[in-house]
């Protein structure tokens, strides 16, 4: 698999996961999908900038997920704050938190698959994969 393959795809995981997270934010407090692009808006242009400001890391890289991650909560709530949408303490909070599961956590997953994998090849005698 290319970088360039990688990166989509990454960048692909981050997206539907940020709009899982507007997704079950507005589900959780019965709000109508009306107002969806207005919720969505901040935090997509934060995830945006994140991969912008991650260029030359591996987008799979836990580092590349921390990034887009904290892009993603600063710049998502201070367009929220800026346009007028509610950031109420307990929100940042968990913002801060299920993305940073979100968009760290299944790359640190990866990561550990990939480790146990190569462990395994290695303890069987067969040929690690080269490094991503």
């Amino acid at each position: 698999m290319t970088v360039r393959t990688r990166s989509v795809l990454a960048f692909a995981v981050d997206l539907v996961l940020v709009l899982v997270f507007v997704l079950i934010g507005r589900a959780s407090h019965g709000e109508d999908q009306a107002g969806f692009a207005v919720t969505l808006l901040p935090f997509l242009a934060g995830l945006l900038a994140g991969w912008l400001l991650r260029s030359g890391r591996p987008p799979l890289a836990v580092r590349s997920g921390a990034v887009v991650w904290a892009a993603t909560v600063v710049l998502g709530m201070l367009l929220r704050a800026a346009t007028g949408q509610g950031i109420a303490p307990a929100f940042v909070v968990v913002a801060v938190l299920v993305l940073g599961v979100f968009l760290v956590g299944w790359r640190a997953v990866g990561l550990l698959i990939a480790r146990l994998r190569g462990r395994s090849r290695a303890s069987t005698g067969r040929a690690m994969p080269p490094a991503p």
